[in-house]
């Protein structure tokens, strides 16, 4: 069996995913059409041409109009339900799944609206799930807690509360006070830190956010004492790297430090971040790194075991998974 064929055949779980960057500019269109909304781009190929992103903010831009088709549950379900299917195609047997209230919430979108769509797919859909709230770090302390507060009617359908959006100038300690009542209330945490900005906002997401794991990470070369730290305390780090190059992080494929993540003993996982913007799916970012970087089986199997163990599953079934890995 080549490599790429195991890259495709191994069971993985995706841990980094934001739902509403999963919208393909087709299924875009035909909500728009169907909620009676005209989108600045005229075509879907006009839409992918704009997709030239230089920095995470000229992303988040179109990013959010994007979103604004959303409107109604069925939106959320259709979307939802796409992204499973696609995954389930690249044998993600398991995603914990981001979703950003606030975008929606803040145009007039009811939560439940959101939830309840998503959450009807998740149940339909091929593989595990479970379902992580992020509030937008451009947006107030005071817009979070809210957002938390209504989240609390369905903490049975959510299991851990994050951090996403524009990171320069929204430190992990702005939100301190909200993590704190969130794990009061039974959440686990996570939060992105460490890709636009520097290590000291992945070293305040452990110390003030108390995270399970790190979304990104890929800056914390820049502080040995935090790799160290990581490598002792295994917090897994989801690393998306069509979106670190898509984004300007690094210039290159060859340039990700996943190798050297791996190699150092970090718990790295692969992820896609935004896929219908970034240009890939799990496996593709597999296939990229694997060409750019001579990944070896061993490497791809480690990345696929580090996919299971760093998730929120049971130990149980972490296990069950975990020999399917091995027996891929």
């Amino acid at each position: 069996m080549s490599l790429n064929e195991l890259i495709r055949r191994i069971p993985k779980a995706e841990l980094h995913i934001h739902i509403e960057g999963s919208l393909e500019p087709e299924l875009m269109f035909e909500i728009a059409r169907r909620n009676g909304i005209t989108l600045r781009y005229r075509s879907v190929d006009a839409l992918r041409r704009a997709y030239q992103f230089t920095d995470l903010q000229s992303f988040l831009d179109i990013y959010y109009e994007g979103a604004a088709v959303l409107r109604r549950e069925r939106d959320f379900n259709e979307m939802t339900l796409a992204y499973l299917r696609r995954a389930a195609a690249d044998n993600v047997r398991h995603a914990e799944i981001f979703f950003d209230p606030q975008t929606h919430t803040g145009r007039g979108i009811a939560f439940a609206t959101v939830i309840d769509g998503i959450s009807a797919a998740l149940r339909a859909g091929p593989i595990s799930s479970r379902l992580i709230l992020c509030f937008l770090r451009h947006l107030s302390a005071e817009s979070a807690m809210q957002t938390l507060e209504a989240a609390l009617p369905y903490r049975d359908r959510i299991v851990a509360v994050g951090l996403d959006s524009a990171e320069v100038g929204n430190p992990p300690s702005k939100f301190a006070a909200v993590f704190a009542r969130a794990r009061q209330e039974g959440f686990l945490t996570v939060a992105h830190a460490g890709e636009e900005a520097g290590p000291s906002y992945i070293g305040e997401a452990l110390a003030l956010l108390r995270v399970s794991r790190i979304d990104h990470g890929v800056r914390c070369f820049e502080d040995p004492a935090l790799v160290d730290d990581l490598v002792a305390r295994r917090i897994p780090l989801t690393v998306c790297p069509l979106s670190n190059v898509k984004l300007g992080i690094f210039r290159s494929i060859q340039d990700h430090p996943l190798r050297m993540m791996l190699q150092r003993g970090i718990v790295a996982t692969v992820n896609s971040d935004d896929p219908a913007y970034f240009g890939g799916y799990v496996v593709d970012n597999y296939l990229a790194l694997a060409s750019a970087l001579g990944l070896q089986e061993a490497e791809v199997r480690t990345l696929a075991r580090n996919s299971f163990e760093a998730s929120f599953l049971p130990d149980e079934e972490k296990k069950a998974y975990l020999r399917d890995v091995e027996r891929a």
